[in-house]
Formats: structure tokens, C-alpha cells, sequence
């Protein structure tokens, strides 16, 4: 009898670690089959569509994967892609915006200039409370811009410090519009870019002018956004007779803000401030009248400068 309880007792412990066991394989993927149901509901709208990615974007995946390989090293790969087709229907279009904003899938922000600013994630693990609102927010208000019926998808497979995921990448005959990754990461020289009116002109002209501008690259290389602005003086002798100021701001899947004033027209030199400000969409720009200048808020890729420039003959 003895003999029995024991045989019992070693089998209802055996039956709780079992029981624990399964549990514990079934916590981990509870996100992962919602976001696995979505994107199975995905392929249901979308039609066959090119075999062979177009040249265009082949070019722009091989480019990237070079700077990546330059700037980050192997820290983050491009390890294959998967044309899926035409999106075919609204319904298609609205999946798609959930399947790109929802937390469990992975983003990057980052200059790949200077790679300590690169963060590769989940959209949930990278943002938390308003910040992640305010991304999801962002991503979905950006895509839904781009992303329209007959639009082509790719899923894009990627290494990030050994770490494996796929991102949906959208494409038209222009090339790539939308990735999460593609998106987020950028190329900038923070230092920006200065040009002054050329000396010969000088000479023969009584104005005068200086602009400075900041550029973010696509990962491929090709111009993705800019910030700048232009302060010309008119003099005669060495005396300031007015000023003129101007300034621009934009950038593709993102946000930009500019401003300028004069702030001295005459006299010895000319004077003016500037505000301006870059972002990729999961970060936000605002602009301050009183103090003159633009800040950046939430997280993502930016470039923000305030300043005031003096010209003089």
C-alpha cells in the first residue's frame, strides 16, 4: 500500500511540472500569434504581384546594406527579402497600418553616422506610456500617407546583434515608401553645411549673403529631408541698408519646421535667428514664439538648431 501512495505522489508531482511546463510555452507567444493572425489576414489581401523586385529597389536594399555594413559593421543586417505582392483592397491597407504600428513589431531610430544613437526593438520595448502612443501614432499617420491599393510588399529579413526579424517594406515605381526600419533610421552630418556668395561678386554687387543648411540621407544615400536658412545683406561702403531672410524645411515620412526673423537691418551688419528642425515620425517638433526656437520631443532621429547669424559687408 505504502508502495502505491509513493508511486502516486511521484506521479502528481510529475503531472504540476508538465502542467507548469506548458504554461510556461505557452506565456511567451500569446503577442506574437495576434501579430502572426494579422499578418496571415494581410496575405489574404494581396494579389500576386511582380516575381522580381524592381532594379530600383534592389538598388536602394544593396546601397543600404553597404552603409550599413560601413557604419554599423554587422551589427545590423539585411539577410534576405520575400516579394509577397500587391496590396488589393482598403481592408489590406487598414491591416497593413495596425500590422506596422503594433507593438510587437520591431522599429529603429537612429543616425547611422553616429552609431551609439542607433536602437533596434520592439515598438513596445523602445517606447513606453505617451511615447508609445505617440509613435504608433506617427507611424500609422505617416504610412497611411504612402501606402495605397495596388502598392507592392516585400517582407525584409534582418540580424540585429544576432537577433532575428522581418519588417514589411512597401514599394511603388518610385521605389521604397515605407519600412519601419527604413523609416526610422537615418543618414545626418550634424555638423551641417555652410555656403557664402562668391568673392568675385562681391566686388561688384552691394549685397551679400550666407546660407547653412542640414541634410538627412535615406540609408541608400539619396536625399530624404533638409533644414536650412538664407540671410542676405545690401550695403554700400560699410554700412547696412537691409536684410533679407529666408529658411525651409522638409523631409519624406517625417516631420520639419523652420523659422527665421531679422533681428538688426541696418548699421554695421545685418542680423537674424533662426529655428529649424528635422524628425522621423515617431518623434514630435514644436515651435516656441517667446523664446524663438523649435524643440523635439518623444524619441526618433532628429536634427534641431536654434541661432543667430550676423553678416557682415
Amino acid at each position: 500500500m505504502k508502495k502505491i501512495v509513493t508511486t502516486f505522489k511521484l506521479f502528481a508531482v510529475i503531472s504540476v511540472l508538465t502542467l507548469i511546463a506548458c504554461q510556461d510555452e505557452n506565456t511567451e507567444p500569446v503577442q506574437e500569434t495576434a501579430v502572426a493572425k494579422v499578418s496571415a489576414d494581410l496575405k489574404k489581401e494581396i494579389t500576386p504581384g511582380l516575381k522580381v523586385v524592381p532594379d530600383n529597389v534592389q538598388t536602394q536594399i544593396n546601397d543600404s546594406k553597404s552603409n550599413l555594413e560601413k557604419y554599423l559593421k554587422n551589427d545590423l543586417q539585411i539577410t534576405g527579402i520575400n516579394n509577397l505582392g500587391k496590396l488589393a483592397s482598403q481592408r489590406g491597407i487598414e491591416i497593413s497600418q495596425n500590422l506596422i504600428s503594433d507593438r510587437e513589431q520591431f522599429t529603429a531610430e537612429g543616425n547611422i553616422l553616429a552609431p551609439e544613437t542607433v536602437k533596434v526593438g520592439k515598438i513596445g520595448t523602445l517606447f513606453s506610456g505617451d511615447q508609445l502612443s505617440e509613435a504608433q501614432k506617427g507611424i500609422k499617420e505617416s504610412a497611411s500617407e504612402q501606402i495605397k491599393t495596388g502598392t507592392d510588399v516585400l517582407e525584409i529579413s534582418w540580424n540585429y546583434k544576432g537577433q532575428q526579424f522581418n519588417s514589411l517594406c512597401f514599394y511603388n515605381e518610385s521605389g521604397i515608401i515605407w519600412d519601419n526600419v527604413f523609416a526610422g533610421l537615418v543618414m545626418m552630418d550634424i555638423r551641417g553645411n555652410s555656403e557664402v556668395s562668391p568673392i568675385e561678386a562681391q566686388a561688384k554687387v552691394s549685397s551679400k549673403w550666407f546660407k547653412e543648411w542640414w541634410t538627412a540621407k535615406w540609408l541608400w544615400g539619396s536625399k530624404r529631408g533638409e533644414i536650412g536658412y538664407k540671410i542676405t545683406i545690401y550695403y554700400s561702403g560699410s554700412t547696412v541698408s537691409n536684410v533679407d531672410v529666408s529658411d525651409w524645411g522638409n523631409i519624406s515620412l517625417g516631420k520639419a519646421k523652420s523659422e527665421s526673423k531679422i533681428t538688426k537691418r541696418t548699421g554695421a551688419y545685418g542680423q537674424c535667428r533662426y529655428a529649424l528642425g528635422l524628425c522621423t515620425p515617431t518623434g514630435s517638433l514644436s515651435f516656441n514664439s517667446s523664446n524663438f526656437s523649435v524643440s523635439f520631443s518623444g524619441l526618433g532621429s532628429n536634427i534641431v538648431s536654434n541661432g543667430t547669424k550676423s553678416l557682415y559687408p
